[in-house]
């Protein structure tokens, strides 16, 4: 078959399932099927511009997630004047001390004089007890304005849509202090590297509460795009709604949710070109040619850290936005679900499925992924219940002490046991879904070339 002839085949029987969800259950639970599979495939580009493109190893995908979710409400949230009056100043000197103390320690190492360390450890030391005296002091007074509401430093009350480059940004910065640092280890240990760091920027965002609140979650982020209870009230979006035949509440979500998809479609479309066009450019088969043969390419000229270092901060990079696309449709920043499962495993589970290495499929595998990981629960719900269903008809023509009899009720039991457990099907799903890939298709369901 041909290839382009199969990828659309495959795009459409994607399309397909999503458009069914609508037909059978919601318009409303397919579209938000739809948003959250467009912002999965965003994250799924980014790594594989980090593994498809590099082989770069990276399992802390959840800790840029983060950031990015952390620039939405950086850009977004407006200022907190009291908690800035009581602290901001005297937080920001602890921070600027801090980083002085780091670029310090950093300098004196370099240096090369023969008493380095223990003029290191006593700027380490001196450091550390002014950073903490200045710090700890400002993290109180601004912690204590309105803990119940407020407690932490607010943001900057920009348009919500300026939180997604930020989301970016941070994710990148985060991506060169980590890539300086571990990116000249071997693809094991820098998986657990990243692994580790990502859990480290978790653990600050929860417990950092005059950053974004900690564990006590921001809520009500501002949206671009209006309420549903605004459009409800207004006299024009109800008459539409009604001369087509909806209820305006129907209406108001579907038409909210078909705006995020719009915006979600756009930002995907712009990675998805500016990955193809890196990827067929000479810099792409560079890139291509250190995964593939590293000695070689150092042996052609090329420094290979330095593109690795290139490759891991554009992928983070795409990683943030796709996190801050995702507060934003949420409308809050919740540290405590940045779990791994959720955005580290199913990412990867995405790219590989998909085809690592090719940008289309691993948009597929972002679509596809997170169509499975939303139906299977339902779906295992209604098959175990229709096996219920239908084990009980059959008890019912045989005796339960004849051979078939104990054998249906077996079944009867076993069918019990997967409806009261239904919940579990969606990792046995992911785990037969993706051995089943790499035994028939090892590459992905779209190959790279």
């Amino acid at each position: 078959m041909n290839q382009n002839l199969k990828n659309a085949g495959l795009f459409a029987f994607v399309a397909g399932l999503i458009l069914l969800t609508g037909i059978m259950q919601s318009w409303n639970s397919a579209l938000l099927i739809l948003n959250m599979g467009l912002v999965s495939a965003v994250m799924a580009l980014g790594v594989n511009l980090q593994w498809g493109f590099a082989g770069l190893f990276n399992v802390g995908i959840m800790g840029f997630v983060a950031l990015g979710g952390l620039g939405v409400v950086l850009a977004s949230e407006p200022p907190v004047r009291e908690a800035w009056t009581a602290g901001g100043p005297r937080l920001l000197a602890g921070l600027a001390i801090g980083a002085a103390v780091i670029f310090g320690a950093v300098r004196i190492w370099k240096s090369g004089m023969k008493r380095r360390v223990p003029l290191l450890l006593a700027e380490l030391v001196i450091g550390f007890f002014l950073f903490r005296w200045v710090f700890d002091g400002a993290v109180d007074a601004v912690e204590s304005v309105n803990p119940a509401l407020t407690g932490y430093l607010g943001g900057m009350g920009l348009p919500v849509l300026f939180g997604w480059p930020l989301g970016g940004l941070l994710a990148a910065g985060a991506a060169w202090a980590i890539g300086k640092t571990a990116l000249g280890l071997r693809s094991d240990y820098l998986a657990i590297a990243t692994l580790g760091i990502a859990e480290i920027i978790i653990a600050v965002m929860k417990n950092e509460d005059w950053l974004a609140r900690g564990v006590k979650n921001v809520i009500g982020l501002p949206r671009p795009l209006p309420y549903e209870i605004d459009l409800q009230q207004s006299s024009s979006f109800v008459e539409r709604a009604q001369g087509m035949g909806l209820d305006p509440v129907t209406a108001s979500t579907l038409y909210v949710k078909l705006g995020y998809a719009a915006l979600f479609t756009v930002v995907l479309v712009l990675v998805l070109l500016l990955a193809q066009l890196a990827l067929n450019s000479p810099w792409g088969r560079m890139m291509r040619a250190i995964r593939d043969n590293e000695t070689s390419a150092r042996a052609m000229g090329k420094d290979v850290k330095a593109r690795h270092l290139q490759i891991f901060i554009l992928g983070s990079a795409v990683c943030g936005i796709a996190g801050a696309m995702m507060t934003t449709l949420d409308g809050q920043l919740t540290p405590g679900t940045y779990q791994p499962l959720r955005f580290t495993f199913l990412i990867w589970v995405m790219v590989i499925v998909g085809g690592s290495g090719n940008n289309l499929g691993a948009v597929l595998g972002g679509f596809l992924i997170w169509f499975l990981w939303v139906q299977v629960e339902p779906m295992g719900g209604w098959l175990a219940g229709q096996l219920v269903a239908v084990t009980d008809w059959m008890q019912a023509g045989f005796d339960p002490e004849s051979g078939i009899g104990s054998v249906i009720a077996a079944m009867g039991r076993v069918s019990a046991h997967i409806q009261d457990n239904v919940q579990h099907m969606r990792l046995l799903t992911m785990g037969v879904v993706l051995l089943l890939v790499l035994r028939f298709s090892p590459r992905g369901l779209i190959p790279e070339k």
